[in-house]
């Protein structure tokens, strides 16, 4: 019994050890799939993840842009811009979890979602609360900013389309555009409707990252 109980005593530091190493790397594992500065999931953290979440659920893909973003960034500076960025990644978060979500940045102050779509009026209610969370003032090097943003959103139905992620971020960027030319607010696609506008590299022609003046 000695012998044992020692054995064990010898072992208990080496697994805690492993332990902790193991809690690290899982921390910085995740940290690897966050942007720095919103707390959000990366571009390819939130295609890997929102692919999952598609399955076979009702869901609404949503394409969230922030408006007039760099006149922010222009008239108060880089830091403000970066306060908005950071206000709006805790509120996505925020909604995310209690709307049983998963969001990212896409980039710059484009951000993306996947959330539950089982109804036109829990959609509703769902993407009126996502744009009451954003259209918050954030304070910034002694200024305060006023936030307002655009949102496309496009529904999957499993029974009716099959899920493609990629298909349903067109499809809600035309919607955030169409958003962004009245104002702000939201719009939503048919769930079986096809992209209108032509892509380049994935993007409708236009936005950041195609070759034409970007929107």
């Amino acid at each position: 019994m000695s012998h044992t109980m020692t054995a064990l005593s010898a072992a208990l530091p080496l697994v805690s050890g492993w332990s902790v190493h193991s809690l690290w790397m899982r921390r910085r594992i995740e940290a690897a799939r966050r942007d720095p500065l919103s707390g959000l999931l990366t571009r390819g953290s939130f295609t890997e993840r929102a692919e999952r979440w598609l399955g076979h659920r009702p869901r609404a893909v949503c394409l969230i842009d922030l408006n007039k973003f760099k006149q922010i960034n222009d008239t108060y500076g880089h830091a403000a811009g970066d306060a908005v960025i950071r206000a709006a990644g805790e509120r996505l978060s925020e909604w995310a979890l209690n709307n049983s979500a998963v969001v990212g940045r896409l980039g710059g102050d484009e951000f993306a979602a996947v959330a539950p779509a089982y109804s036109q009026d829990q959609l509703t209610e769902t993407l009126n609360s996502l744009i009451a969370g954003l259209e918050q003032q954030v304070e910034a090097g002694g200024h305060v900013l006023t936030v307002s943003a655009s949102i496309g959103a496009a529904v999957f139905n499993p029974r009716a389309d099959q899920a493609d992620l990629s298909k349903l971020l067109r499809l809600a960027d035309e919607q955030m555009y169409k958003a962004k030319q009245r104002g702000g607010g939201w719009c939503i696609a048919h769930p079986l409707a096809v992209p209108a506008m032509r892509t380049v590299n994935g993007r409708r022609d236009g936005r950041r990252g195609t070759s034409g003046e970007a929107a």
